[in-house]
């Protein structure tokens, strides 16, 4: 009998203000320290993709979204260097309640604002490939797998 496939599921907000998203500089986790990110993170037992954007972001830069704000914008079929699955559920928003804030700074050293289509050099690729996908209006890709479709 074949197992049933099963993978990791991320949530990854892109907040968008003037032409800029937020990136926060990763440090102190141990795992892509010194890279930048968006406010994300995994999907918990009994929550919703929907659920876990607005949890991690309030979490992570201390805003509150309504989830009517959030728009689903891109999925990624994300394989990772040490040879794990992943997929990551994307969304933006443009709206929210409160001032971006490092709410996490025992995990994260900055959070910056930079150009959407101009990611630092120093992004997690599984990031940059989301961001590019959206950009793109590309509503699902994968990114680490071999093969031509990936990106």
């Amino acid at each position: 009998m074949t197992q049933r496939h099963q993978v990791t599921v991320d949530v990854h907000v892109i907040l968008e203000r003037q032409g800029r998203i937020l990136l926060c500089l990763r440090e102190g986790t141990g795992y892509a320290d010194g890279l930048y990110c968006l406010p994300s993170g995994h999907l918990e037992a009994g929550e919703t993709v929907v659920e876990c954007a607005v949890r991690e972001v309030r979490e992570e830069v201390g805003v509150r979204i309504d989830p009517a704000d959030l728009r689903p914008v891109t999925v990624v079929h994300h394989l990772s260097p040490e040879g794990e699955p992943r997929v990551g559920f994307f969304f933006a928003a443009d709206v929210w309640d409160g001032e971006v804030v490092n709410a996490e700074p025992h995990k994260c050293g900055r959070v910056d604002w930079v150009p959407a289509d101009r990611l630092p050099d120093n992004t997690v690729a599984y990031t940059a490939a989301g961001v590019a996908l959206y950009l793109d209006g590309v509503g699902i890709g994968v990114h680490g797998w071999p093969g031509p479709e990936a990106a």
